[in-house]
């Protein structure tokens, strides 16, 4: 199982960004997909995430409206499109995998949500939001 993340770099606030997650090992259309990031000296946090299906998805409250989470299930990729980025984005950004077939759609969005809920994850790739 692979977890390719890339599309991090060095960007200014205002400016947009979309990363990618390229999966490979697993099926990947009957994941959920996630993004979760962890800041120097902080938790990881989730960001966004997209039911296997594609139609739902999920958001931190501090990105909704600026991210945009999306999957391509013909390339086995996830993409995260970034908006109008602030220092406080700054992180290493993980995209994980959650077998997501049998997931009652009640719980979803909590379990989604979850780091610990998700079963393969990513290298990370490093977002820095400066001037």
């Amino acid at each position: 199982v692979q977890l390719q993340a890339s599309g991090g770099g060095l960007v200014q606030p205002g400016n947009s960004l979309r990363l990618s997650c390229a999966a490979s090992g697993f099926t990947f259309s009957s994941y959920a997909m996630g993004w979760f990031r962890q800041a120097p000296g902080k938790e990881r946090e989730f960001v966004a995430a997209i039911r296997w299906k594609g139609g739902t998805t999920y958001y931190e409250d501090s990105v909704k409206g600026r991210f945009t989470i999306s999957r391509d299930n013909a390339k086995n990729t996830v993409y995260l499109q970034m908006h109008s980025l602030n220092p406080e984005d700054t992180a290493v950004y993980y995209c994980a995998a959650r077998w997501d077939r049998t997931t009652i759609t009640s719980e979803a969005s909590f379990k989604l949500r979850d780091r610990d809920a998700y079963d393969y994850w990513g290298q990370g790739t490093l977002v820095t939001v400066s001037s």
